[in-house]
């Protein structure tokens, strides 16, 4: 087929687009796709090229704002042309961190206690908040911890908002929660969807941070997780009804912390687009149940045509 590849775009997590898009490009090209690729930077002559490209399948691997958001869902609704991945709403309502733990909590998943704070209504001088400290403090509509501070003190409190602010309107705040980080990828179409085997996070750093994520060397990814089989059956279970309850399609990542002390785990997001950088969670998911990166991304573009 002849398949197009958004990658870059203008979002926090370019970089990570980048090494996304290299890695999707040269896959498609070894199953024998004839591949375009586009540095996606939202201009209006960026934007008529894709109007005017005839191709078959998008396959967008951007991450974060103006790509994971629904915002290139919508255009290529527009343009009638399929793509891989989830569509507007589904796209959107993960991207938003808190409504979707609202979607979350309906359906019985646990989630962290949480205060949200808004830019326009900030004052500094008034603010309080009945959460613990540690605090995490993170942009509401960004990820790849883009953003994140985990604050000990009124004072790395205040300044995590100020610095979470430069990202997003919307910043939130939730209780910390020591555990194992946990992540579960989902794949399937409506109707077939199924959990693969839950990655453990290993970071090297205090937390699984952006280096953590994307330097090589810099966490190590335990599959399967070292938990109870009692709990990998609920993690997939929830992984499942999280990407459901957002109405996502085709793959998505679930994140959770299992906690030290026993009790259920918590989500923390889904992620719509995940990484298929090098050093990413999903494709070691995938390898885990014989799916080798290149064969990976010829079943999303499968399922993708049967949306």
């Amino acid at each position: 087929m002849k398949i197009c590849v958004l990658y870059g775009g203008t979002s926090a997590e370019r970089e990570v687009s980048l090494s996304s898009g290299k890695g999707i490009i040269e896959a498609l090209k070894k199953k024998n796709h004839d591949v375009i690729g586009i540095d996606f930077q939202g201009s209006k002559d960026c934007l008529q090229k894709i109007m005017n490209l005839d191709v078959d399948l998008f396959f967008i691997g951007l991450h974060g704002r103006l790509g994971e958001d629904g915002r290139i869902q919508g255009m290529l609704d527009l343009l009638q042309i399929p793509y891989v991945g989830s569509n507007v709403l589904g796209s959107a309502l993960a991207m938003d961190k808190a409504r979707s733990k609202k979607m979350f909590a309906l359906k019985g998943i646990r989630v962290a206690n949480e205060k949200l704070v808004e830019k326009h209504l900030f004052i500094e001088k008034d603010f309080s908040h009945e959460l613990a400290y540690p605090v995490v403090v993170k942009p509401n509509h960004e990820g790849s911890t883009i953003g994140l501070t985990i604050a000990k003190n009124e004072t790395e409190l205040m300044d995590g908002i100020k610095s979470a602010f430069i990202h997003d309107d919307v910043v939130l705040l939730e209780e910390f929660i020591s555990g194992q980080e946990v992540t579960v990828a989902v794949m399937g179409n409506k109707g077939d969807v199924k959990a693969l085997p839950v990655v453990e996070i290993v970071p090297k750093n205090a937390y699984y941070d952006y280096e953590s994520k994307y330097a090589p060397g810099m966490s190590e990814h335990i599959v399967p997780a070292r938990v109870s089989d009692e709990i990998t059956k609920l993690l997939q279970e929830q992984a499942v009804l999280a990407h459901i309850a957002l109405g996502c399609d085709v793959y998505s990542r679930v994140d959770f912390i299992v906690p030290h002390n026993g009790e259920k785990p918590v989500i923390l997001e889904v992620n719509t687009l995940p990484g298929m950088t090098p050093t990413s969670l999903y494709p070691d998911a995938a390898r885990e149940i014989g799916l080798s990166y290149e064969d990976m991304i010829e079943k999303l573009v499968q399922l993708s045509l049967k949306k």
